[in-house]
Parts: structure tokens; sequence; C-alpha cells
């Protein structure tokens, strides 16, 4: 008498699995066991069928099944900016292009409706989690966990007065609240979000490097992005901005350092043994021409590299796969060393290290039992697939977003055959559209700065 097989609700089979976890295995044949949105067991598939009995059972014929992406710096709601004063240096950039259309339009309508774009954008391009930064971060945790994305939600800080609280000790206040409201949820998870080094005062950052340390939160913040940041900090405070940041209590594996193109020899070391991570952005990094990331130095010295896309204002997309190949790319351009941050590297920037880096490590970033469903499947069976020898190159070199067909969060599928399960695509390109035409007929020149 066969034994009775194990009731689950659902069942992922795939001929090619990438579990991320160990490192450089792939799985032949194998299928994913979910139950109540965690995976229950990883397995040959022939085995699997045997063992248990799925609600839902989906088998993937030319298919790779792996970790959903993490998109490690993010500015959501910008996603309504996109594309916004392109090809200026960043602070004509931010003085007077970004900062006056925040002034006007950023309020909740904004963040909310731009959070739904971009997380829509994200799920489409198989990112099943995202770490974020921007005013009125409760309206970006509430959209997420509607549509079911995982989101690290950033509790912002700035000096200057905004739409969303007026000095320091308000922002802090709020995201305190946000906190305490987001503590216990399976999906959104929060770190402190202080914009940069040059945006905020010794005194707040010392209360960032104090609470953060009384509750062991991440600090996830912009710095050494600029030739002049690095200027503008030694005629103001006499000392480079990390070497601030190190004075203040900040400099520590809770770190989170958003661009780090201006780096020394003797930096690079500093962040290495300080356990700081480096959040790489390349692609925005090239268009505001802000500098290059010495990522091939940074992970010879054993730092830890994650991927960001940024904002769509200074990236124009939030396509982690394109990201990925750009990081391995530029990195060996840069080193002038071809086996610089190589494919397999670039994959763990986007899934296990980015969940580490962000606490998230025993929840998501790799297929393994006892860990959160967070799966995507992308398919192969076209032309611009064919050959593929080696899984790890093809999934950085080769494949489009377009070729994720499937996405799961926690085991709940959000995208189906490329189409969204958890929001009206046409209503987020209605919505898109209205504030287009909005923000087309704003002049600048007439808005008050910060």
């Amino acid at each position: 008498m066969s034994p009775k097989k194990i009731a689950i609700q659902t069942l992922l089979s795939s001929r090619i699995v990438v579990p991320i976890e160990p490192a450089d295995r792939v799985l032949t044949d194998h299928a994913i066991a979910i139950d109540n949105g965690v995976i229950v067991d990883v397995l040959p598939t022939e085995r699997a069928l045997k063992k248990y009995d799925a609600k839902s059972y989906v088998e993937y014929d030319d298919h790779i099944l792996m970790p959903g992406l993490i998109n490690a710096h993010t500015h959501a709601a910008m996603s309504l900016l996109r594309g916004v004063a392109s090809d200026v240096p960043l602070m004509d950039w931010l003085n007077n292009h970004i900062w006056p259309l925040e002034k006007t339009f950023a309020d909740e309508q904004f963040v909310h409706d731009g959070s739904q774009l971009a997380i829509a954008e994200m799920l489409r391009g198989g990112t099943t989690c995202f770490n974020d930064m921007y005013f009125f971060p409760e309206i970006t945790a509430r959209v997420a966990s509607q549509m079911g994305m995982r989101a690290v939600v950033g509790m912002i800080v700035i000096e200057f007065p905004t739409r969303y609280a007026t000095h320091a000790d308000e922002y802090l206040s709020k995201g305190l609240a946000l906190f305490d409201t987001y503590k216990n949820n399976p999906l959104i998870t929060t770190i402190f979000a202080p914009h940069a080094p040059y945006t905020l005062s010794d005194d707040t950052l010392t209360k960032i490097s104090r609470i953060s340390n009384e509750l062991d939160l991440p600090v996830h913040m912009h710095v050494h992005e600029t030739a002049q940041e690095i200027k503008d900090s030694l005629e103001l405070h006499g000392v480079r901005p990390l070497d601030r940041l190190d004075q203040l209590g900040l400099l520590n594996p809770n770190l989170l350092a958003v661009h780090m193109t201006q780096l020394t020899a003797e930096e690079i070391t500093q962040i290495a043994d300080a356990g700081v991570t480096v959040l790489h952005c390349p692609e925005s990094n090239l268009k505001l021409a802000s500098g290059m990331c010495p990522v091939h130095a940074l992970k010879q010295a054993k730092a830890r590299v994650i991927i960001g896309t940024d904002s769509h204002a200074s990236n124009d997309d939030l396509d982690m796969f394109s990201e990925m190949r750009t990081a391995a790319l530029l990195a060996k351009g840069v080193s002038q060393d071809a086996t610089a941050f190589n494919a397999q590297q670039a994959l763990r920037a986007a899934t296990i290290d980015a969940a580490r880096a962000l606490g998230l490590g025993n929840e998501t970033g790799s297929i393994e039992k006892h860990k959160s469903a967070d799966i995507i499947a992308i398919h192969c069976n076209n032309i611009e697939s064919y050959p593929h020898y080696d899984v790890f190159s093809h999934l950085v070199y080769s494949t489009d977003r377009q070729c994720v067909c499937d996405v799961f969060v926690a085991g709940r599928q959000l995208l189906k055959d490329r189409t969204l399960t958890t929001a009206s695509e046409d209503d987020i390109i209605i919505k898109s559209k209205q504030w287009q035409a909005t923000i087309n007929a704003f002049d600048a020149s007439t808005a008050t700065q910060w």
C-alpha cells in the first residue's frame, strides 16, 4: 500500500531550478513544494509527485525557476517622474528639476499612484522585494501590502521641510510610528533612510546612530555619490563624508551606503573592516555621470556589494536584469579584469546577499526549505534564449525582463502569464497618463525652493 500523500497548496516543477543557495547549484527536473506561503520541500519532480497532493500544480517545461530579485535601492513613487530632466548633472537635476517638482506634487496621492506604477513594473520584471526611500513611506507600505509585494520601507529623514514633515525630529517621530505599525508584518519591514550626509546635521545623524543601535535596524543612505559631495564635506566639516559618519557612530554593519563612487583605497579597506554594505546603482551613476563604484576592489576586500536601480528619474526603469548585466560588465571594464564580478556574484548581489543586508536572509533570497516562496519563472523557449550552456551566464547576460512570465511572493501568484493578478494594469496606466499631463504643464521656474 502506497503511503498517503501530503496535502499542500502549490507544487511548481521545472526542468531547471536555480536555488542560489548552495552557491553554484543548478537543479534539473526538480519541484518546489509550497504550503502557507512557505517552501516545505525542494526535491526531484518524480519524487514530489509521489509525495505531495497539491491543490495547484504548475509544470514549467522550458523555464528557469529562481528566487525573486531584490531591488536594493529605490524611490518608488518617483516612477511618475520617469525621464524628467534627462542628461543634466546631479545637483542641477536635484535643485532645478526634481526638488521643485517634489515640493509641488509629492503628496499622499502622488506617492500612492507612483508606488503602484513602480510595484507593477517591478513585479513584471521579476522583482519580489524592494528597499525604498521616499516621503510618505506609510503610503508605499500600504500599496505594497495591498499588491502582495515584499518591501523594506525607509523611515526617511532630511533636515528641510516637505509636505511629509517640517523638521528632522518630525521625520524621526513619523518613522518610528511606521516601525511600530509594521514590526510584525510578514511582508513589510522598516529601516532608517536618512537622505545623505550633506542634507543632515551632526545632531540628527547622532540620533539616528543611537536609535539604530538600540533597535538593531539598518541605515540606508546616499554616501560618496559625487566628487562635489566630497569637496563640500571637506570645506564644511574638515573630513570626507565617510570619516564624518565614522565619527558619529554610523560606520558599522548596519550601514547600507548607496552609490559610493568616490572611494580611496584606504576607504575601501575601512568599509570592508566595518562591515558596511555598498548599494551599487550602476545605470543611475552612469546617466548622472556621478562616477563609478569600484566594485571589483570592494569585492577583493571582502566588502558586500548589492544592486539597486535608483529611481525612474535617474535611471528610467526598474529593470533588475538590466542592472545586473550592467553591474557585471561595468566592473570588468573599470577593473580591466574579465573575471571581475562574474555572473554568479551578480545574481547573488540581487538575491541572497541583498536579503542578508536587509535583514531578510532567513526569509527570502534563495529557494530553500522554510523560506518564503518568493519565486519567479523565466521563459526560455524563444529565439533570444538559444543556445544556452551556462545557466548563470544566461540569466545575467542574456535574460530580458520580458522573459519573466510568473511571479510568486509568499506563495501567492502576483503575475500570471505576464498579467498582474492584484492590480488593474489599465487603471495604473490611466493614472500615470493623468500625472504626465499635470507634470508636463508644470513650470519649475515658478516653484519655491525647499
